[in-house]
């Protein structure tokens, strides 16, 4: 096991199709960096759920997932499961998001996702941000598309455990789902950590990465 750190961090961006998307697949990493670096900016970008009820929870939650920091969110109204037939306007809100800021990570879905609106959403970042370092997050839902995961950010239990709990408080409209619960978020939590040999953790795919390991 190989233990790299990603270096100082000032931006970062975080993108999801739909709201939940981000807290569910980077929520615990967003906990750790934001409470490590307080002032951090973090540029949020999803794609569906704008102006409604929905928008309502995911400024809450990210508000509470990303404590002490300069946060900016953009929630637009793509039609949710529609995005390959709203390819342009889903183009342009990652463009636009590319003009605001420089990140030194995004936090995206992963490219092997079956959803068709993560997949799509996860094909247009590297349209935008050429540069620069994506980590595929994984959502776990009924297609059973996870895969073998690359990159790992170990959790502590209390960060495992705030996690779950901000995730039950802030998206009661997904509580009536049957995966949506603390066995199924801490369950994936738990064996990420074995794979790494931590307690718990969050897991990404790397499509491409750049090292710079002299001077």
């Amino acid at each position: 096991m190989i233990r790299l750190g990603a270096g100082p961090l000032d931006r970062i961006v975080a993108v999801g199709a739909h709201c939940d998307d981000i807290a569910i697949g980077a929520g615990g990493t967003l906990l750790a960096m934001c409470l490590a670096r307080p002032g951090l900016r973090v540029d949020a970008l999803v794609l569906s759920g704008g102006g409604t009820d929905r928008e309502q929870e995911e400024r809450a939650a990210l508000a509470a997932f990303c404590p002490g920091a300069d946060l900016r969110i953009t929630v637009h109204k793509l039609p949710d499961g529609r995005l390959p037939a709203y390819w342009e306007e889903a183009k342009a809100a990652v463009e636009e998001l590319r003009g605001q800021t420089d990140p030194e990570l995004i936090l995206a879905p992963r490219t092997e996702d079956a959803h068709q609106d993560h997949r799509g959403l996860a094909q247009l970042i590297p349209t935008a941000f050429r540069d620069h370092l994506v980590l595929g997050y994984e959502i776990v839902k009924w297609d059973g598309d996870l895969g073998r995961p690359s990159a790992y950010q170990p959790l502590t239990p209390e960060i495992a455990e705030e996690k779950v709990r901000l995730l039950q408080e802030h998206y009661p409209s997904q509580r009536h789902r049957p995966w949506y619960d603390r066995e199924a978020f801490l369950g994936l939590a738990r064996i990420r950590g074995i794979e790494c040999q931590a307690r718990y953790a969050e897991a990404f795919a790397v499509t491409k990465l750049t090292l710079h390991l002299g001077g």
